[in-house]
């Protein structure tokens, strides 16, 4: 069995989108709850959040974009750069303390404290930009958590795959220049386009052509769409790139039973994608793998896929 942490923090719930909004603290509530039901929790090794400190924010955000985030919610207003990116007083602090957390967990991972580790962070973040809020997303978890692993660990070769049936093009945007970061994405395209980036075309700019990978699935794709991308093609550019450190931008909104997306991949098959990220980590990266919560908003499946995506981690 795998040394394997699982970062929760209740503070996370402190951030407050609203009646009727998707990315509520409900989620986290049910991915805890799944952990707890199915035995789950004595087997791990529990992270409590820490604020991150700005430094690492800024490699990723603009500086003047954060100060705006900050200013927006000292004065209590209830959106930022988009209608769908509801916030509360509390979501600048909130968003620090999910990086914060991410951050302490990878360093666990590179010290060998822990082999791997599902962060279930909220704010999401993979939709963020370089300067501005969007898609739910406000600071980029898993871009800042790329960077840091660059400067303080000197990490060389970071696999990012993201398999939220939305596009991160926060993600994508901040390295499409960096050869050294490895973007591999499958999300649906066309029908729910947002955020109308992903194409197979975009595969990076000047020195960073190449190091991204996109992959549109269609509505009504599954998982035998989806098993036969990853071993056509996640395989193969994870064998040629041998990361060092595999980052997994985990969205379970591709769920058949989850109202943001046409994609029908069943519980099983998630639990195959995952197996798979951790078999070529297990190759290519030490099995080091740092998973952070992205999408998902079925209340009624989360509880599942989190115990699933755990297990898969924990190796049981």
């Amino acid at each position: 069995m795998k040394k394997t942490g699982f970062l929760y923090d209740e503070r996370y719930l402190l951030h407050d989108t609203g009646p009727g909004h998707p990315e509520s603290p409900e989620r986290l509530k049910a991915i805890y709850q799944g952990i707890l039901d199915a035995d789950l929790l004595s087997k791990l090794t529990i992270i409590q959040a820490s604020r991150a400190d700005l430094k690492w924010i800024e490699t990723v955000h603009a500086k003047n974009y954060i100060e705006r985030f900050e200013a927006a919610c000292r004065s209590g207003d209830s959106m930022l750069d988009y209608p769908d990116n509801q916030m509360c007083a509390e979501t600048f602090e909130t968003a620090l303390l999910a990086v914060g957390g991410v951050l302490d967990a990878a360093g666990r991972v590179m010290t060998g404290k822990l082999d791997n580790v599902f962060c279930a962070v909220r704010p999401p973040g993979h939709h963020a930009e370089y300067d501005h809020a969007m898609g739910f997303c406000y600071f980029n978890n898993v871009a800042i958590a790329a960077r840091y692993l660059q400067i303080e660990w000197g990490i060389q070769r970071v696999g990012i795959v993201d398999f939220d049936v939305h596009h991160g093009n926060g993600t994508q945007h901040i390295f499409e220049e960096d050869p050294d970061v490895f973007y591999y994405s499958i999300h649906q395209h066309p029908t729910f386009a947002f955020p109308g980036t992903g194409r197979a075309f975009e595969t990076g700019n000047g020195k960073g052509t190449g190091s991204t990978r996109n992959y549109p699935v269609l509505p009504g794709d599954g998982d035998k769409e989806y098993l036969g991308l990853i071993q056509r093609d996640l395989i193969p550019v994870i064998e040629a790139f041998s990361p060092e450190v595999i980052i997994v931008s985990a969205g379970f909104d591709a769920h058949a039973d989850d109202d943001m997306s046409d994609i029908k991949l069943s519980t099983q098959g998630y639990t195959r994608i995952m197996e798979r990220v951790v078999a070529l980590a297990e190759v290519y990266s030490n099995g080091r793998v740092i998973s952070v919560l992205e999408g998902g908003y079925c209340l009624k499946r989360l509880p599942e896929l989190a115990a699933n995506h755990v297990k898969v981690l924990l190796c049981v």
